[in-house]
């Protein structure tokens, strides 16, 4: 018998195992399986994918030896491309977000990547985002490769040829279900599209968080940039809409918090026995909220979990990192409306008009006693004033107290439906966004601080 093995890494991707879920889905009708995709050589199923998007660009000549492979990733798809870079004998430049946690930075340079890191709070064509910085080094660097994971349709490709057709195989074609993180799209509408050419009854569910577009957008046909705000959950959700996202596949949505999250990663690997990543707790998350009402006894669902729990042992794996963020396992289903109510005999809305002098508004903020100033233009919310910035601005050149409002101000605090619950709200509300808005039973807005999400956490 002839000696097995192969060549590299890269042809050990795929043909990962579906295992039955035991206890998180107690209570629950149906089989609901997991396709544990942290057994590729990359730890993620981002390996498909890379290697498809190499090998097509090979294919037709995009990329020759000795070139240079130049990608924004959220970490694991910049694993799957190092490895292929090994393999072929490439470069590799990676830009990553800097809220992506430091493990996967470092196991990025560990594999021999050079790695950008951009900032997270910025729109995706400003030339800082990890976006365009990817484009730019392609542009300026020869013989160089921009995958572009989001509107590569190699992603798909990858899923529809492999993940699919396993999962097809190893149910023996009693799949009923499919849920899955959207993110780039990829592996959501590839497996999509391959399991409905099956069975066109199979249901899809795709998986957001808050602080993405998708799931209003395939319900409404709205591109609302109101629904974009920071958010820490790594590998779902966006603020654009890659070419990879098929609507037409994805039968359902359904979103689901930071907390949340977490919590169910966590439950994973204690009660599961699978320590998967941070994304992988959204999936399971939403997948059984929807399954909870809508599977019945006979029905086969299959979530798909994303990636391996090493990348995360800084933020949800930790301890002190999940109670620093109020991730505590009790959910409280308090909401922005019951906040605002124990603010009802307080005073009017504390607000300054755009074209108020600075000194104004440093007076005002003295003597309302207040932390942030909404800016106002008529009825129109058009921006804001928070005294940390405003003390910086100060420090670094006094005389902006001469200038108007408006020639300083920052976005407007976002406005959020009444019915928002804390756990939403302590995602939105951060080092980057002091506040949120929300109109009371009368329409009359009202602000909600760090202080007031403190206070209602803490019970006082």
């Amino acid at each position: 018998m002839p000696v097995k093995y192969y060549n590299s890494m890269i042809e050990t991707v795929g043909n990962t195992p579906l295992v039955r879920f035991n206890s998180v889905n107690r209570g629950i009708p149906g089989t609901i399986l997991a396709k544990v995709e942290y057994f590729n050589p990359g730890n993620s199923m981002k390996d498909r994918m890379a290697v498809k998007m190499i090998e097509d660009a090979e294919a037709r000549g995009d990329i020759r030896p000795g070139g240079t492979i130049i990608e924004g990733t959220s970490g694991n798809t910049g694993m799957g491309l190092a490895l292929a870079a090994i393999a072929k004998g490439y470069r590799c430049i990676f830009t990553l977000a800097d809220k992506q946690s430091r493990e996967k930075i470092d196991i990025l340079r560990a594999v021999g990547a050079e790695v950008l890191v951009c900032p997270t709070a910025v729109p995706p064509e400003d030339p800082r985002s990890y976006y365009s910085v990817a484009r730019r080094l392609n542009a300026e660097i020869e013989n160089s490769y921009y995958p572009n994971q989001y509107d590569n349709l190699s992603n798909t490709d990858a899923h529809y040829e492999t993940t699919g057709p396993e999962i097809w195989r190893d149910t023996d074609g009693r799949v009923t279900h499919y849920a899955a993180g959207v993110g780039t799209g990829g592996s959501m509408c590839g497996v999509a599209k391959y399991l409905k050419e099956q069975n066109p009854n199979i249901v899809t569910v795709g998986i957001d968080t808050y602080g993405s577009v998708f799931k209003k957008y395939k319900e409404t046909g709205i591109f609302d940039e109101k629904e974009i705000y920071p958010y820490l959950t790594e590998g779902i959700g966006e603020d654009i809409l890659p070419a990879n996202v098929d609507f037409s596949l994805i039968d359902h949505f359904v979103k689901v918090t930071d907390k949340d999250s977490a919590i169910m990663t966590r439950r994973l690997s204690m009660e599961e026995g699978m320590f998967v990543g941070w994304s992988c707790g959204s999936a399971v998350w939403g997948g059984l909220e929807w399954a909870r009402d809508n599977l019945r006894e006979e029905d086969v669902m299959v979530i798909i979990l994303p990636d391996h729990g090493t990348r995360y042992l800084a933020k949800v794996y930790n301890d002190d990192w999940m109670k620093d963020h109020g991730f505590h396992e009790e959910r409280d289903f308090s909401s922005a409306a019951a906040i605002i109510a124990k603010q009802s005999g307080e005073d009017a809305l504390t607000s300054i008009r755009s074209d108020s002098r600075v000194s104004e508004a440093v007076s005002l903020l003295t003597t309302s006693d207040v932390s942030q100033l909404p800016v106002v233009d008529g009825e129109e919310f058009v921006g804001s004033l928070t005294d940390t910035r405003l003390l910086t601005r100060l420090i670094n050149d006094p005389s902006i107290v001469d200038k108007t409002v408006g020639d300083i101000m920052e976005k407007p605090f976002q406005f959020v439906p009444a019915d928002t619950t804390i756990d939403v709200l302590s995602s939105m509300i951060n080092r980057d966004n002091s506040a949120v808005m929300v109109r009371d039973e009368k329409g009359l807005p009202r602000i909600i601080t760090r202080h007031d999400l403190l206070e209602a956490i803490s019970g006082l």
